[in-house]
């Protein structure tokens, strides 16, 4: 089943929610700037390589900063995320629906989260089975990459049984919760995720004092 689309309807639909000045679990940015980071990655690529490449960083930021004050304003926020909300361009790669699904599936996902989470008062969403088996399946990925700087091994459980061994060492720790819950904690969201952990006091704390995620 494809998931991208109406994940990105919730996402927009969670934006506009939030207004433009609402915090974001993404250090230093409110909606504003999630919003802006949304648009570029698919509307303005050329704009959008300082997010993966430091040369470009300076290009990038000057571009964010410009969308970011020009959605300051109610209008101008909502003008923005409708943008994000129609989908890519024909010309950008994203408007390939395999590519759409590899970039977007995830990327949609946490920050929907990103904005959810960052109040006081949240609950976790009923997701779909079908919808849990297709992060599930995208954390199995990437679940190498984002464990890398963590010194100790990493075995992602399930409570309905799967488990994944992300990165193998001498001594592991589990790290055991629904799909949605450790796609967030490997990707960074750890104080937010609910997710609990297996294995020795000492390795336990190597993992939660680690810079996990990209």
């Amino acid at each position: 089943m494809q998931f991208v689309e109406p994940s990105r309807e919730v996402l927009a639909e969670t934006l506009l929610a939030a207004g433009p000045h609402a915090p974001t679990l993404c250090e230093g940015w409110d909606t504003r700037h999630l919003a802006a980071h949304l648009y570029l990655r698919e509307h303005r690529p050329a704009a959008a390589l300082g997010f993966f490449m430091k040369p470009f960083a300076g290009k990038t930021a000057k571009a964010m900063d410009d969308m970011v004050e020009k959605a300051s304003t109610t209008e101008g926020y909502a003008k923005l995320v409708k943008a994000f909300q129609a989908g890519p361009p024909r010309l950008s790669p994203m408007h390939l629906k395999s590519v759409d699904n590899s970039a977007n599936l995830t990327e949609y996902f946490v920050h929907t989260e990103d904005i959810r989470r960052a109040g006081d008062r949240w609950a976790p969403r009923a997701l779909d089975s079908e919808y849990s088996d297709a992060l599930w399946s995208d954390l199995l990925k990437r679940a190498a990459i984002l464990y890398r700087g963590v010194d100790v091994g990493i075995i992602l459980v399930r409570p309905d049984g799967p488990r994944h061994v992300a990165k193998r060492a001498a001594v592991s720790v589990a790290i055991v919760g629904e799909p949605c819950e450790l796609l967030l904690h490997a990707h960074g969201r750890t104080q937010q995720a609910l997710v609990m952990f297996e294995g020795q006091p000492d390795a336990v704390a190597l993992l939660e004092s680690a810079d996990i995620g990209l």
